[in-house]
């Protein structure tokens, strides 16, 4: 057993506060993490305040680390000590199933198994996140991350790099087509970052003016400020693709309304309570799509990671110290950072 030091919520209406812990023995393929940074996902707050409603305590968030290799079981054959390394939103599934047969493993027909909040399927044990000094993690599930990204703006490269990734590559993002991002939060800048480097006309739309400047800065190609119903209009009838990033309840007909026929509107965004339901006509009449994305497999992951590499992309951050999660997270709340908070685990081990 190793002895773990992180960040854990006791329950619903407590703050982050610290707490020790074991991570188990390594199993035959198992590779033990250093870890270096984790960053702060809207998903954290969530389920930290358990307000998806299936949190399970004490709860140690964080899914989008980075770290060094330590240690490899006997039977590692992927990864050796040294490397520099990540582990995202999973780190196991049933590994049997279609999906999972697939590559898809985020899609497991039995469930996949969360980096934190999840059930350890060997040991049943619960599985604890990547606020912590270091991580035990099954080497099918480990990503290499390339060496020439900084590796603190790598980190959420591993949730809100792929949850962008992921739809634009399903719906064929690239030169030719007009794809849009709603919202320039951690997920939306990461998407304009993306789809620019994939060669699509990138349209922004936020309710932020303030933001116009940054979003031609980070890629793309127009602004919109979704308010504005003459902006909206000009653009109806024209996209190939709209990823939806918004965390928020809201009227996804006007989205809707701007796609050419057969274009589709993806929800990556995961909201406390349910967007309103949109207008069936609004679909029916052009052969609208309205659809979802969750994360990405494995491989896919490890595509975006290369891709990222390959460009030099990685996510725009604000490094904070562990001891400081609970005000960042209420910063996150009023959006009050730019784009990613990562937490530089060595704060944990002074």
């Amino acid at each position: 057993m190793y002895p773990t030091y992180g960040y854990a919520a006791r329950d619903a209406a407590s703050p982050l506060a610290p707490f020790e812990f074991q991570r188990r023995d390594l199993r035959e393929l198992d590779v033990r993490i250093d870890v270096q940074f984790c960053g702060v996902c809207h998903s954290d707050l969530h389920q930290a305040r358990n307000e998806w409603r299936n949190t399970l305590y004490p709860v140690v968030p964080g899914h989008e680390i980075v770290g060094r290799v330590t240690e490899v079981g006997k039977g590692v054959t992927r990864f050796k000590v040294g490397e520099l390394v990540g582990v995202g939103c999973l780190v196991d599934s049933c590994r049997t199933c279609a999906s999972c047969a697939e590559g898809l493993e985020q899609y497991c027909e039995n469930g996949f198994v969360g980096t934190y909040n999840g059930i350890d399927r060997i040991s049943g044990e619960l599985t604890y996140g990547g606020y912590s000094t270091q991580l035990v993690v099954d080497e099918a599930f480990v990503l290499r991350v390339p060496e020439n990204l900084d590796p603190a703006g790598a980190a959420p490269l591993l949730c809100a790099g792929i949850t962008t990734y992921s739809p634009l590559r399903t719906w064929g993002a690239g030169p030719g087509k007009k794809v849009g991002i709603v919202g320039l939060g951690g997920l939306g800048h990461m998407g304009v970052k993306l789809a620019h480097a994939m060669g699509a006309h990138v349209v922004l739309f936020t309710t932020s003016p303030s933001k116009i400047a940054d979003g031609k800065r980070l890629g793309a190609d127009e602004v919109v400020i979704s308010k504005d119903p003459e902006q909206m209009q000009a653009h109806a009838n024209s996209f190939d693709l709209i990823v939806n990033t918004v965390a928020a309840q809201h009227d996804l007909n006007p989205f809707i309304e701007l796609l050419k026929r057969d274009g589709t509107l993806t929800l990556v965004g995961a909201p406390e309570h349910d967007h309103p339901s949109p207008q069936v006509f609004n679909l029916i009449f052009k052969r609208r799509r309205l659809a979802g994305s969750l994360i990405g497999g494995i491989a896919e992951t490890q595509e975006m990671l290369d891709f990222c590499g390959q460009h030099g992309i990685t996510s725009d951050i604000e490094m904070i110290k562990m001891q400081d999660i609970n005000h960042a997270y209420e910063r996150m709340l009023k959006s009050d950072v730019k784009y990613r908070f990562v937490i530089d685990i060595d704060s944990l081990r002074q």
